[in-house]
């Protein structure tokens, strides 16, 4: 089979630890033998981010919103013990957090479903996408003790000169506690924008929920704002057929129980702090889980939701062979490649990434497993793969599937 022309390129942003080793073999034997593509490529090792001040993380951010879709390995972001361990020259910020800020991005994080995994909420027969916000509120606000009877206030001063404004929050009678939070309408708005990309993209209705109820202000400025933008893209709503609908934060909870799944679920940075966590443990593992970078001008960057795999890296070191899950990291790769396709308007690469991902999924719905799934699957699996076993696994039935007769895996 003549390999798949991919039109425009894809920026690659490679990781750390046994992530990184996981990447190599997944573009090794599962991406180049099967397409001719351009990726344009940004080592976000640890290494390589101290050795650059962090410039490359910063490039590839920048890569990404020139060319529209990026695919990024799992990154260390770095704590003291790991300053030590890579001699660094200071503690970098998270990658993720340094390319959402760059971006204007919102993540979303998708649980990877197959039938013999039941999520431990019976009523979930498809997955919830939850948006996160990722600025202000509680992450950003003042809060300090009260150490005695006195009154706090919070007071406005407008910068053209006019009379500051003054709000009394509490005449406190003894001791106590107080906090002062914001957020901004750019940053809620381009929150909304970058939700409705996201549910228009996967043709999903979306939610959101506050407590406009009882904050008749803060929260119903995030209303007012969602409201806003829906309605701006109400053509396009009706296009997808898709709705949106807004609820008290708590109905939204109980519905989310009851409901089937198949929404995204845009949450404030509180509530899908909680949320997320709730939905990943909800439908097994984080393990199964894509995390998704979607700017509101349309810009998206893939990856797995989870961390570096430490402990099976040092293994790995030692020469001892790993059951390590790469199924997020390759779903990352299809999510790129579906969106690439989707945007050139390349079938034939869009129909390669469905097909690796249906390879994933038999294999997996077959009993071949790695040892993390081991334990969820109905039956338990008896056995369980190496990491390189898996990936290899993969590559038969994806040959198999792809109805062609083997190909030569090229070292990348």
């Amino acid at each position: 089979m003549d390999k798949i022309q991919v039109k425009n390129p894809i920026v690659e942003m490679d990781g750390d630890e046994m992530t990184r080793v996981l990447w190599a073999w997944i573009k090794e034997k599962l991406i180049l033998p099967y397409l001719d593509i351009d990726l344009k490529y940004y080592d976000l090792g640890l290494k390589k981010r101290d050795e650059t001040e962090d410039r490359i993380t910063h490039e590839a951010a920048n890569a990404i919103a020139k060319y529209g879709v990026g695919v990024k390995c799992a990154t260390i972001t770095p704590d003291e013990s790991r300053m030590s361990e890579y001699d660094l020259h200071k503690q970098w910020r998270s990658p993720n957090g340094t390319i959402r800020g760059i971006l204007d991005g919102t993540v979303f994080r998708k649980p990877i479903m197959v039938k013999n995994i039941t999520p431990f909420v019976s009523s979930w027969t498809k997955p919830i996408v939850i948006g996160r916000h990722a600025y202000g509120d509680v992450y950003k606000a003042i809060d300090f003790k009260v150490p005695g009877a006195g009154k706090v206030e919070v007071t406005y001063t407008p910068e053209d000169g006019g009379e500051p404004v003054t709000y009394q929050i509490h005449e406190f009678k003894d001791s106590g506690v107080v906090m002062g939070m914001h957020n901004t309408d750019k940053s809620i708005r381009s929150f909304a924008r970058a939700c409705i990309a996201m549910a228009l993209s996967e043709k999903i209705n979306l939610w959101f929920g506050a407590k406009d109820t009882i904050s008749k202000v803060y929260h119903t400025r995030w209303k007012e704002i969602f409201a806003e933008e829906v309605e701006k893209r109400k053509a396009d709503f009706e296009a997808a057929g898709i709705d949106y609908e807004y609820y008290l934060i708590d109905n939204a909870i109980a519905q989310a129980m009851k409901y089937e799944g198949g929404m995204l679920w845009a949450c404030r940075n509180y509530d899908g702090d909680v949320f997320s966590d709730m939905l990943a443990s909800g439908f097994g593992s984080l393990g199964m889980m894509t995390s998704v970078l979607v700017t509101p001008d349309g810009k998206f960057e893939y990856e797995a939701a989870h961390g570096t795999v430490q402990r099976h890296y040092y293994q790995h070191l030692d020469g001892k062979t790993t059951s390590t899950n790469p199924v997020a990291s390759i779903f990352a790769w299809t999510g790129a490649l579906r969106k690439r396709g989707e945007l050139d308007e390349t079938p034939e690469l869009m129909h390669f990434a469905d097909t690796l991902e249906r390879s994933v999924l038999e294999l997996i719905e077959a009993g071949f497993v790695t040892k993390d799934l081991a334990a969820l699957v109905t039956p338990k699996a008896t056995e369980f793969q190496t990491s390189e076993n898996f990936i290899e696994g993969i590559r038969r039935k994806l040959e198999e599937n792809l109805g062609q007769q083997p190909l030569q895996a090229k070292a990348s």
